[in-house]
């Protein structure tokens, strides 16, 4: 297959693992083929933590060891929450070095002994709690993430954060696509079977719960239409391409913003059902695509982005902060990020003196008072003994 061909067959992969989680092993590998990497994952990242909902290409035992141990010291981490832009494709080289990278004691313990290289990733979710990650690593014997290589991803990324946003909100790896609409009354997100023209096929109980209030959708004449004209126009051509040219579907329309009467802010998601496993769906109620709308959620930074933004810190005093607030001292720390303990010492005292700390304790409860809306130490607050560098 040519590369157009490529991609709209992805798609329709990507489209269908939305009602099917089993399908995204196969979409994790395809994309590894198309980009010419190695391994792939699918990740939810919260400040300490990460959980790898979906992998593939990775060496049996690394993600259960990523999990208890890796994500911890892992030098992207920070970086990828600090400075990754929703929807973006991101390359490794992009926030260090990879030579500085390969030095990490992450790099060498974990990517290494798998032969992994360079990566990029995208970031489809990001808020104030988490982030979801689409992570394609390259093996090392195949160089550097390249141009075409974060091209291609490109294309597909508009759709994956679809798939992935709509999966998390119906959860339908316990049902068959056929039954989609027979268990669309469980789910507390508004969803709506439209055909080509709009018209309604279909409307699950809390759709039907939006159209009687009318102050975000309405039913005019049996045609779904958005009170915001705008994105009554948007999701009408939307509707149009679903039925003829599913890859046409811009990243433009992942999501469309919806405007209530009341000032209060909705978003619609529209998952194309006219190919793949979704057409036993769409057939049965000649539907081209299911549209879900719920609230829209707040878009807060993350307790990190805020910690460098107060403090100006810079990229490596923030990775040096969250190593010690996690690990403890400068000897702990440098191996762990694969850099010398006077460089780590050198961080540490700009860290201490750009927050006004003295102590490691110190930056461990501000680091806290930023990350936990109930701790005891509210953002800011410092203690005065004397300095502590160790």
């Amino acid at each position: 297959m040519d590369e157009s061909e490529q991609v709209s067959d992805l798609i329709g992969d990507i489209y269908d693992a939305a009602l099917d989680r089993s399908l995204w092993l196969r979409v994790l590998e395809k994309t590894c083929e198309f980009t010419k990497a190695q391994a792939a994952s699918l990740t939810a990242n919260q400040s300490t933590r990460a959980l790898i909902y979906f992998d593939w290409g990775f060496k049996p035992g690394f993600v259960e060891a990523y999990h208890q141990t890796y994500v911890m010291i892992n030098p992207l981490h920070v970086p990828a929450i600090l400075y990754s832009k929703p929807g973006q494709v991101h390359a490794l080289g992009e926030f260090m070095p990879f030579e500085e990278f390969a030095q990490s004691r992450f790099y060498k313990e974990w990517g290494a002994p798998q032969g992994l290289g360079d990566g990029m990733f995208a970031v489809f979710e990001k808020s104030a709690t988490s982030q979801v990650i689409l992570s394609v690593i390259r093996a090392e014997r195949d160089g550097r993430i390249d141009d075409r290589a974060k091209r291609r991803l490109g294309l597909l990324c508009p759709h994956f954060r679809r798939a992935v946003t709509i999966g998390r909100i119906i959860d339908l790896h316990k049902f068959e696509a056929a039954a989609l609409a027979d268990s669309l009354d469980g789910l507390a997100a508004a969803v709506f079977l439209v055909d080509a023209n709009g018209h309604l096929v279909h409307v699950n109980a809390a759709g039907l719960a939006t159209l009687d209030r009318g102050d975000v959708i309405r039913a005019v004449g049996g045609r779904f239409a958005a009170v915001d004209t705008k994105a009554d126009a948007a999701l009408r051509d939307i509707f149009i391409k679903a039925e003829t040219d599913e890859p046409a579907i811009s990243a433009n329309s992942i999501d469309v913003p919806l405007s209530a009467h009341d000032g209060e802010h909705y978003v619609a998601h529209v998952l194309p059902l006219t190919s793949g496993a979704r057409r036993k769906a769409g057939t049965t109620y000649c539907a081209v695509a299911a549209v879900f709308v719920r609230r829209a959620e707040l878009d807060l930074p993350h307790p990190l982005q805020t910690i460098a933004s107060v403090f100006n810190l810079t990229s490596a005093e923030m990775r040096v902060l969250m190593m010690i607030v996690q690990l403890g001292g400068v000897r702990e720390v440098a191996p762990v990020l694969g850099i010398s303990e006077p460089t780590a010492k050198t961080h540490l005292q700009h860290i201490f003196e750009k927050t006004n700390s003295r102590r490691q304790a110190d930056l461990v409860k501000l680091v806290a008072g930023y990350m936990s809306p109930i701790a005891s130490v509210p953002p800011g607050t410092k203690s005065e003994p004397q300095a502590e560098v160790r």
